[in-house]
């Protein structure tokens, strides 16, 4: 079950998470429950897939913004990198920083059943 505990031992950042939220820990949980099944993930995928690095960019800078605003950190950090890298349009395999984004939104979906 998704809580505050179970977000801090997950590497969140809850205090400032829930600083943004006003300190309203119903507000926060459900927005963090929202996250797991934004449909910006697939984009991002795809779109690195068909090397189309500007709806790329685009996916993981939308990503970036609602992950720091909850401070979800385990996400967060990669998609830090992978935006940085496809501001500047990088042909590159990005299949590390895809599989690690993958994995820890995989693990956040579970915590959110």
């Amino acid at each position: 079950m998704l809580s505050i505990d179970t977000l801090k031992k997950y590497g969140a950042d809850t205090n400032s998470g829930l600083g943004r939220c006003v300190n309203n820990e119903g507000l926060y949980l459900r927005l963090v429950k929202m996250v797991p099944s934004n449909s910006a993930f697939n984009s991002l995928y795809e779109s690195i897939k068909n090397k189309n690095f500007d709806a790329a960019f685009n996916a993981s800078h939308a990503l970036k913004g609602i992950l720091a605003n909850l401070s979800i950190n385990p996400i967060l950090d990669p998609v830090n990198e992978i935006t940085e890298l496809l501001r500047n349009r990088q042909d590159i395999d990005y299949s590390k920083y895809l599989e690690l984004i993958e994995n820890k939104r995989k693990e956040l979906e579970i915590l959110c059943e």
